[in-house]
């Protein structure tokens, strides 16, 4: 059975070889593939990438138009903010941030005043005053320009109002035609036609504000808070409109001669008893001036009251009195400094030097006359300078001897005009022939105006006993005369009349003025006038300065 045994074992064969090809690996598969099962392949979701949220290119910013000019001027500048193109938009809708008073991130806070006519009798008004004149109630209009209605007349008054709205140009030619009129006007805009009205106190005080001042606004960022650092930083704007850092005061005052009846009423009651009243005034200057008349010497007898002694001395001791004042600078252009001879001007001058005081007007020589007292305060220049007009000639320095500085006006005028140009400001005063007239003379007119036009910011006459007018005249304040400060004319109420005049400067500029009155007493003690008092001489001397 060969053949049967044969065929068996070749059927057999092909068997194992079909079985074992179902094991080798198909061509193209790779000779390492791994073995498979029959389990289905788990194939994984393909990645669906997330699609990409665009960053904003543009920054839309709305600017209210109540913003102050300088705050707007710098958000005009921007051009970009945390890479983002700045646009400024027309809506609120529109806008990433918003530029507003009132707002949620405040950045600037803005002192608004309440000002009048210079020539306002009235100095002061409650906030509830203001607003009830702002609805049109009361005596008086309320002016003030567009964007300042809408910043101070709607954020502190209230809308609607029924003030009337000019452009800037106009603003202070506007409230002097409607006169009873008072305005709403930034700090920075302040000038001297310009009466601060005080609302609960006033701006023109030295140091800084506080919180609770009633006319001031926050201006600042409202909107997507995430772009506010950006933004605060890109703007950089002050943190206010008034520094105090940049604000200085001047007092300037009439006359003093510490003698005869003045000097007898302080031996009696206290060396500074004239100051007990309207020292604050002055003390509370950063600088303040005296004209000192008379002469200190230690051979000054006893004090005689009688108004028939025209011959004066003053007792060394009696310089206390400029201490208790906080004196800065003397002024010594009046005709009485050389009455006790040349040895007690020059003992007075030294007496000054030795206190710290500044003086000009006169000194040890002509030379030394003519020299200016300048101080530097929180930026501002001032340049005091000043001569004797009156004379008479044995009152006035020479050139080895001391006295009064003669008017030679070439070469005042021409200092005035050098000082200016450097950026200072020139305070000049004169002593003037008396005239005993609330109104100045005609030639008197004539050289104030004279010393303006070279460039001085204040001319004042310290020659007057009795109080003169005021007048601005080509960008320039003059004083034609405060009247004394202390002196014992007692004999008319217009001798006994004062000014304490409290100059206001601001980043080198004057800006306003405050008029102090007081009335003397005692032969010796000036004190506040009341309000009726205050009132009838304000309106008197307004009416000689021609308003």
């Amino acid at each position: 059975m060969p053949r049967l045994f044969l065929s068996c074992l070749l059927i057999l064969a092909a068997i194992v070889l079909a079985a074992c090809a179902s094991d080798i690996p198909l061509a193209g598969s790779g000779a390492n593939s791994p073995p498979t099962d029959d389990r289905p392949s788990e194939v994984p979701t393909p990645f669906q990438p997330v699609a990409d949220t665009p960053t904003p290119t543009v920054l839309q910013i709305w600017l209210s138009p109540a913003l102050p000019e300088p705050l707007r001027e710098r958000a005009a500048q921007l051009q970009q903010v945390g890479g983002r193109s700045v646009v400024f938009v027309e809506s609120l809708e529109q806008a990433d941030v918003r530029l507003e008073p009132a707002a949620e991130r405040p950045l600037s806070r803005w002192i608004y005043v309440l000002a009048a006519p210079f020539p306002t009798v009235r100095d002061a008004m409650s906030l509830d005053e203001l607003r009830a004149l702002w609805r049109g109630e009361g005596d008086g209009t309320v002016i003030m320009t567009s964007a300042d209605g809408l910043a101070a007349g709607d954020h502190l008054l209230g809308a609607p109002g029924q003030g009337l709205v000019v452009e800037e140009s106009q603003l202070v030619e506007q409230a002097w035609a409607a006169r009873p009129a008072v305005a709403l006007i930034p700090f920075e805009r302040l000038e001297p036609r310009w009466k601060v009205i005080v609302v609960e106190v006033s701006p023109l005080d030295r140091g800084p504000l506080s919180g609770s001042y009633p006319l001031g606004i926050e201006f600042g960022l409202s909107g997507e808070p995430s772009l506010f650092d950006a933004l605060a930083a890109a703007l950089d704007w002050p943190a206010t409109n008034r520094n105090p850092e940049q604000l200085s005061v001047v007092a300037m005052t009439g006359v003093t001669a510490l003698t005869r009846a003045t000097a007898w009423i302080m031996e009696a009651k206290g060396i500074t008893y004239p100051a007990d009243l309207v020292g604050e005034w002055l003390r509370d200057a950063d600088v303040t001036h005296v004209s000192n008349e008379v002469s200190f010497t230690d051979a000054c007898p006893a004090p005689d009251p009688s108004p028939a002694n025209t011959r004066f001395c003053s007792k060394p001791a009696y310089a206390e009195l400029l201490d208790a004042i906080g004196v800065d600078v003397v002024e010594l252009t009046g005709n009485h400094n050389l009455d006790w001879g040349a040895d007690a001007a020059r003992f007075s001058t030294e007496l000054y030097r030795a206190r710290g005081w500044l003086y000009y007007g006169g000194g040890d020589t002509l030379e030394d006359s003519r020299q200016p007292a300048v101080i530097e305060h929180n930026g501002n220049t001032f340049v005091f300078l000043g001569c004797n007009a009156a004379g008479p000639p044995y009152a006035l320095a020479s050139a080895v001897g001391p006295g009064a500085a003669p008017c030679d006006m070439t070469y005042f005028l021409n200092e005035v005009t050098r000082f200016r140009q450097s950026g200072a400001m020139p305070i000049f005063t004169f002593q003037w022939p008396e005239s005993y007239r609330y109104w100045p003379l005609p030639d008197q007119i004539a050289a104030f105006r004279e010393v303006v036009d070279a460039g001085a910011v204040i001319v004042s006459g310290s020659q007057a006993h009795q109080p003169q007018g005021f007048e601005f005249y080509n960008g320039g304040f003059i004083h034609y005369g405060p009247g004394n400060l202390f002196f014992d004319q007692m004999w008319s109420t217009e001798t006994r009349q004062e000014f304490i005049v409290r100059y206001i400067f601001y980043e080198g500029r004057h800006l306003s003025t405050v008029v102090h009155t007081a009335l003397l007493e005692d032969w010796s003690q000036p004190r506040p006038m009341t309000d009726d008092e205050r009132a009838a001489f304000l309106t008197t001397i307004f009416q000689a300065s021609g308003w």
